[in-house]
């Protein structure tokens, strides 16, 4: 059976795909960087199955990725997870000002809670916002969930806790 060639454009040298590799420091499109780096070095020419043989990934995986990189060039290696979040809903100048308010305790007593940030975000944006989204500030900021420790039912009074440390002082 007549293998396949899989042409790889040259958008970058061979020994510059192989730098590309040993520099990335992004896991996933370090790998990319491997496979078009083994696709293009036609002094051991490999097939799209060997190579995901190699790498780790099927050969459906490789040739998709080589199609991709001949058509976009470097564009088709990065990482496109990274920037897939949607946008923040405060700025620099608020999310500093959100917490300066959440260095004093909030407007009605108690502790700051998701759904008291997101009230106070959809108060500063005058829109609203969801209690997850004001958890998700909370967390963002550092801020963990406080609550005071359960007592025992059968703890000691703080009468009894005095007359026991009386006691243990005098014996």
């Amino acid at each position: 059976m007549k293998k396949k060639k899989h042409e790889v454009f040259p958008h970058f040298s061979v020994e510059v795909l192989r730098q590309k590799y040993l520099e990335c420091e992004c896991p996933r499109e370090r790998t990319h960087w491997h496979i078009i780096w083994f696709l293009a070095d036609t002094t051991h020419p490999r097939t799209p199955r060997e190579v995901a043989e190699i790498v780790g990934r099927t050969p459906d995986c490789v040739r998709k990725l080589l199609k991709s990189y001949n058509a976009q060039g470097e564009a088709a290696i990065q990482d496109k997870r990274k920037n897939n979040g949607g946008k923040r809903f405060l700025d620099e100048t608020q999310q500093a000002a959100l917490e300066v308010a959440l260095s004093v305790s909030p407007a009605d007593g108690g502790l700051w809670t998701g759904p008291k940030v997101a009230a106070w975000i959809s108060e500063t944006l005058q829109r609203p916002v969801s209690d997850v989204s004001g958890w998700k500030y909370l967390k963002r900021l550092g801020w963990t969930l406080q609550t005071p420790r359960p007592h025992h039912q059968a703890a000691a009074t703080v009468d009894e806790q005095q007359t026991f440390r009386k006691n243990e002082k005098s014996g």
